[in-house]
């Protein structure tokens, strides 16, 4: 007997609306999800989830592509990317990942203000299971001289 997941679809229908039976994704990813099995649902190998960009002068722009591959059994749908401040902006496939398929998400850390040790954290939001891993930038920010 085949195991249902649920609270996949309790979270998104947290922000989705209810469309004969099926949930519409946030926003951003108009695609519609089924409920599937654990076993076939979509999973995500992160090629690297944390990048160190090392020690950067203050106000330079840090770019790194995150790249993942949907290695489960049904496609993948990102309904959302947040960081833990406007500093750090990722941006995610719209479109379904399908099986086998590997794809990035984008991130650009801008470090106009920031000093010291950095871990910018992005989370993102998906139907995978498990859930998808936070991607991480992480480094030092020196002064400009």
């Amino acid at each position: 007997m085949k195991k249902v997941i649920t609270g996949v679809f309790i979270a998104i229908s947290l922000m989705a609306c209810k469309n004969n039976g099926k949930t519409t994704a946030g926003s951003d990813n108009k695609q519609q999800v089924a409920e599937v099995s654990f076993e076939d649902a979509p999973k995500v190998t992160v090629e690297k989830a944390i990048y160190d960009f090392g020690v950067i002068k203050q106000g330079e722009k840090v770019h790194y592509d995150f790249k993942f591959k949907n290695t489960g059994k049904t496609p993948l749908i990102i309904s959302g990317a947040n960081a833990t401040c406007g500093c750090t902006v990722p941006e995610y496939p719209k479109d379904p990942v399908k099986p086998g398929e590997e794809a990035i998400i984008k991130v650009i850390f801008d470090s106009h203000g920031k000093m010291g040790k950095q871990d910018k954290v992005v989370t993102i939001t998906s139907n995978a299971q498990p859930a998808f891993e936070e991607l991480h930038l992480v480094g030092e920010i020196v002064e400009n001289k």
